[in-house]
Formats: C-alpha cells, structure tokens, sequence
C-alpha cells in the first residue's frame, strides 16, 4: 500500500498554521486528515497540564507523531499542525520526529509570520498570552531542513495553502 504524505506546518503560535490547515481542508483537490498540538493536548487534560505541562505535553506529541504515522502507513495524507521546540522534556525533539517518520513521506513547511504581528494576533485572540510568540520562537528547533516556506504577513491562507499543494504536489 502506498503511503500517505505527512505535511508538518511548523511555526510559533499565531503565525497562522491552523489557519492554513483549515484552508487545506476547504480544497477539493487534496485530502487530509488533521493532527495537532492543540487537539492532543486537551487529551492529557488541565489537572496533570497544571502538575507538569511540559512533560505531559512532551508525551503526547510524541503520540501524536506515531498518529500520523499509522495514518500515513494506511495510505492518508496527514497535516500536522505543531511547533518544534527542544526542550529537556522532548529533547532531540527534531531527532525524534524523523526517527518517528522516517519510513514515511514527509514534508517540513515553515509557516513564517513576524514575531510582531504574531503578537498583535495573540492579543485579538484572547487565548494566547502577548508574548507567548516570542517564547516559543526562541525555544524552535535551529536544525530543521524545511521543504519550504510560507509567509503569513504577505499571503492569506489560502493562498499560503495554494502553495503548499502546487509545491508538494
């Protein structure tokens, strides 16, 4: 059976990955099924978040990494909506992810927004802290080899998610 693609939008929060996902999702060319960050943390739920975040999250990522893989390993394309970042908790997290990976097709999209316009989209969001952009942007995995790169400050989703399917595709 022929494996699914895995496509990882990497990015610091409000640099518009969902927003691209979501985009994704609306074409009719193109298929996929969604994993990300947000959706396997609330599997953990707030009580043991609160206890340990980082290695209750650090945990779940990994399972979410082993998700996309049985889905892909099924023949379905998979997005992962999810930030790189080397922590203690997940450290080589970068290391991992293509260990994880690394019999299945996967694409690394760098989904780029200027950290002030990252943080003015925190703020209108109201469930993002002002500088919680900048935060993870410093804790980013420096090594990744990206498939390519998007910028959200200059192309809507859309048009973001028109670039992915004619590169990767």
């Amino acid at each position: 059976m022929k494996k699914g693609r895995i496509i990882f939008l990497n990015g610091v929060t409000s640099a518009g990955k969902t927003s691209i996902v979501e985009a994704i999702q609306e074409r009719d060319d193109v298929f996929f099924y969604v994993v990300a960050n947000d959706l396997f943390q609330e599997m953990v739920g707030e009580k043991f978040l609160l206890q340990d975040y980082w290695k209750e999250l650090s945990e779940v990522i990994i399972m979410m990494y082993h998700t996309a893989k049985l889905y892909s390993d099924m023949g379905k394309n998979v997005l992962i909506d999810g930030i790189l970042v080397e922590r203690e908790e997940i450290k080589p997290h970068y290391q991992q992810l293509l260990e994880i990976l690394k019999d299945n097709p996967l694409d690394i999209v760098e989904v780029f927004c200027p950290l002030d316009i990252c943080r003015k989209r925190n703020i209108a969001r109201g469930d993002r802290y002002e500088g919680q952009s900048q935060e993870q942007y410093e804790l980013l995995s420096k090594e990744v080899q990206y498939s390519m790169m998007v910028d959200t400050s200059k192309s809507s989703p859309s048009e973001c998610a028109e670039q992915i399917i004619r590169k990767l595709f």
